[in-house]
């Protein structure tokens, strides 16, 4: 059995996920204190994995977390502590579904679903069945620093500030607004600047589905979803380095940051988040989804790893057990909305089981399916 009875040492761990995540380059990929696997534990054989790490891929937004139960993992157990990248969602999935063996990860983190094209790819590339696993909500928070007043934008705002063409006269334009008061007059005279997530992040497919997205159908001119960012230098893609994001907005008063909001919650000093559509990014809006930016956030397992790789399961059943996503879990103390009681118990039910993702009239299988019996 797993021993969590040792102190948590959370403060020291999150300060050094904060530093190392910042002393990393924008798009290089970030991993826990310990070193990377050498190429001769990478070439090894499945059949002689004694010693191996854990290697596992995927999303800035979920690399605190992950890493969070990596230490604790390695802390309290006789496995060594996973390696964990940040390479964000979609660089995550492209690695995972490339096929099997040690040179392919064990699992991905994922601030989205995978996507239908994602998952056929793994089975073009034989890497058998996939186990989804959801360990809470997330929300995207669009923050500035400290210093300003507030602001209360609504999503169609943020979209037209955004979007690579706004409609004018009943045509699609490139975008002329360079401050926000050109927009609405109520939002302040200062000149947009946006530092955000690359294309390969799920924050930015979160953000294009749940702003633009959702904001475009209601803007009259689109014709509906329009999801094209500008790239005239007014929104900054910022690598996969969400703390890079942070200390950028906080040193230009200026700016607006797009990143998730665990980021917010370990800046709070530093930076403030605004209101969308008059809610404010807190606990209780995101779980219940009045926050109209919130998601849900994953890893996916390998199954053909499960077995091969030292401590996989155990470290499974350690990440999605109540000490760490549970509502009064260490992973809440960074940033972690829970899950319903409900929903959590089936979440880590279908770990357990390692029920299979499958396609369903053309779409994965979700949790809701698997607590209606249907996966």
């Amino acid at each position: 059995m797993i021993n969590l009875q040792r102190p948590a040492m959370l403060g020291t761990f999150t300060l050094a996920l904060a530093l190392l995540a910042g002393c990393s380059g924008g798009d290089a990929p970030s991993s826990t204190a310990s070193s990377e696997p050498t190429a001769s534990e990478a070439a090894a054989p499945s059949t002689a994995n004694e010693g191996r790490r854990i290697r596992i891929v995927g999303s800035s937004t979920v690399f605190p977390f992950s890493s969070y139960v990596a230490e604790e993992f390695g802390a309290t157990t006789g496995y060594p502590s996973p390696v964990v990248e940040s390479t964000g969602s979609g660089g995550g999935h492209k690695l995972f579904t490339e096929g099997v063996g040690s040179t392919t990860p064990d699992l991905t983190n994922s601030s989205r679903r995978m996507k239908v094209s994602e998952f056929e790819r793994a089975a073009e590339n034989e890497v058998g069945g996939i186990t989804e696993a959801i360990i809470g909500y997330d929300g995207i928070a669009v923050a500035q620093s400290a210093s300003n007043d507030p602001v209360d934008f609504t999503i169609e705002q943020i979209a037209l500030a955004v979007a690579k063409e706004v409609p004018v006269d009943g045509q699609l334009v490139a975008n002329p607004y360079k401050k926000w008061n050109e927009i609405d007059p109520s939002l302040p005279d200062r000149e947009i600047v946006i530092y955000g997530p690359p294309t390969s992040s799920g924050t930015r497919d979160a953000f294009e589905e749940l702003c633009m997205g959702v904001a475009t159908e209601n803007i009259e001119g689109y014709g509906g979803e329009y999801t094209a960012i500008r790239e005239d230098g007014v929104y900054v893609p910022a690598g996969e380095n969400d703390n890079l994001i942070v200390q950028r907005i906080e040193k230009d008063a200026d700016a607006f940051g797009i990143f998730g909001y665990s980021f917010l919650t370990e800046n709070s000093e530093k930076i403030s988040g605004s209101h969308v559509n008059g809610v404010a990014p807190e606990p209780e809006n995101i779980s219940d989804g009045t926050y109209p930016l919130s998601r849900s956030l994953y890893f996916y397992i390998k199954h053909a790893h499960a077995d091969e790789v030292p401590g996989m399961k155990e470290f499974v059943s350690l990440f999605m057990g109540e000490s760490m996503i549970g509502e009064r879990g260490y992973l809440t103390d960074i940033g972690l909305i829970p899950l319903p009681k409900e929903m959590r118990e089936a979440a880590r039910k279908r770990v357990e089981d390692l029920s299979p993702l499958k396609l369903i009239d053309g779409e994965l299988s979700s949790i809701e399916d698997y607590m209606a019996g249907n996966e």
